[in-house]
């Protein structure tokens, strides 16, 4: 995926929730690896601030930064939209302390950012795929990021009389993001409002831009906009809340009642081990192709090897190289396999044509060894004396036999292969083969 930003400049003016300043907000445009800044044009010399957890200063009822003498509040909603919808480098101006509270939700910035038309840029974008699990513990909430190829998040809210309780399990991206997440308003209780106050807190704070929960009653100007409204304004501040990590974030997080300290002490664990992780040595980038010294293959590097993925690798593991003319190789069959979904339900059966696939997979390997070339490619291109004996079903473990028989130069050869289970053959086929550079046309 592709860094984004903004095509035009484009602006917002409201009132601080806290605050009760009037405040315009700009989003400007921004340059590959820019990031997001923030910069107070009302203050002197314009000083400029990158949101990082390292920064993190109130977090009373909002997430602040502090740096120096510079402070600013409430940025949650501004990097939860700017997350949610994908957007990587922007400079967002402000002439206060907070961006104006709007509705209390996020759907203002998200319109805002819409109508300077998001564009992708030149670079690819960086993002921290967690590796392993991590978890924060405060009173009775609790947060878990647990190791995933996506960010998703799943969260429990609830108050402490019970009463409001939510539940909602989410994978984000900018539809789910500007669809199901970004209207949902910030909420408070009744019973603490007066404290907020005295605190001098919540001075723009009114039922334009939040919903007020007073026992089982719901005060707002308008209806709840989703019948779960609270749960997906808790998640909507966790997304902006881990954005402090510096970089989007690829996890499942895990969130029982979060709340923007609790949410802190996560994104600085998080962070800890991103730092862990680029002090680690780089592992070797393992040879793009089979070494003669190599006797067998793990899928690790059947996969360094084959262009193929899920769900069409046909081939768990090359057992031996008998020669260089002949493997043997492995395929486990179980009923989690996707084509089983179709052939057939009620009598499972393993395609014919897979299993030529497999034999294919596996005497293209053996093709790849023979090359001296790296970062090739074998295909397919033809199929004589095919045969299937009997069917292959979930639980079996096809041996399969490939043996070059024929070969011209590097680029050309043919192939006798062979599925057995039990130690009966279940198909055979004479295979033909030609070697290509990657990328190249067949």
């Amino acid at each position: 995926m592709k860094q984004r930003t903004l095509a035009r400049e484009v602006s917002v003016s409201g009132h601080g929730l806290h605050s009760g300043q009037t405040v315009t907000l700009t989003l400007k445009p921004a340059p590959v690896d820019h990031g997001i800044v923030i910069k107070r044009i009302d203050l002197p010399g314009a000083p400029e601030v990158k949101p990082h957890i390292s920064l993190i200063g109130d977090l009373v009822r909002n997430t602040g930064l502090t740096t120096g003498s510079v402070q600013i509040h409430l940025v949650e909603h501004v990097l939860s939209a700017l997350h949610g919808c994908g957007i990587d480098n922007i400079l967002v101006e402000m002439n206060a302390g907070e961006p104006p509270i709007m509705d209390g939700s996020a759907k203002p910035f998200v319109n805002l950012i819409l109508q300077g038309e998001p564009v992708e840029q030149a670079k690819d974008r960086d993002a921290f795929c967690l590796d392993v699990p991590v978890s924060v513990t405060r009173g009775n909430s609790s947060l878990i990021a647990l190791p995933c190829d996506e960010l998703k998040i799943t969260c429990t809210s609830a108050d402490d009389r019970g009463i409001h309780t939510q539940h909602l399990s989410l994978t984000v991206n900018p539809d789910v993001y500007i669809s199901q997440l970004a209207a949902a308003r910030t909420f408070t209780v009744y019973e603490d409002i007066e404290p907020l106050l005295k605190m001098g807190k919540i001075k723009g704070g009114s039922l334009d831009c939040a919903v007020v929960i007073k026992g089982d009653k719901i005060l707002s100007k308008e209806g709840l906009r989703f019948p779960d409204e609270f749960v997906r304004h808790k998640i909507l501040d966790l997304i902006g809340d881990i954005l402090l990590l510096g970089v989007p974030l690829k996890a499942h997080i895990i969130a029982v009642r979060p709340g923007h300290a609790i949410n802190a002490e996560l994104t600085k664990a998080i962070a800890a081990r991103l730092e862990e992780k680029s002090k680690e040595p780089k592992k070797k980038a393992r040879p793009a192709r089979v070494l003669a010294t190599e006797t067998s293959l793990d899928i690790r590097r059947i996969l360094d090897t084959i262009p193929h993925r899920y769900p069409f690798v046909m081939i768990d593991r090359i057992v031996e190289f008998i020669s260089d003319n002949e493997l043997v190789a492995i395929k486990n069959v179980t009923i989690n396999e996707p084509f089983f979904q179709g052939h057939f339900p009620g009598n499972p059966v393993m395609p014919g044509v897979l299993q030529l696939e497999a034999m294919a997979q596996a005497a293209g390997v053996l093709m790849l060894r023979r090359t001296s070339k790296a970062n090739c490619t074998a295909f397919f291109m033809s199929a004589d004396k095919v045969k299937f004996r009997r069917p292959v079903r979930p639980g079996d473990q096809v041996i399969i036999n490939a043996k070059i028989t024929k070969v011209r130069g590097e680029k050309l050869a043919a192939a006798e292969c062979s599925c057995t289970v039990d130690g009966q053959v279940v198909s055979s086929a004479e295979l033909m083969f030609t070697i290509v550079d990657e990328g190249a046309d067949a």
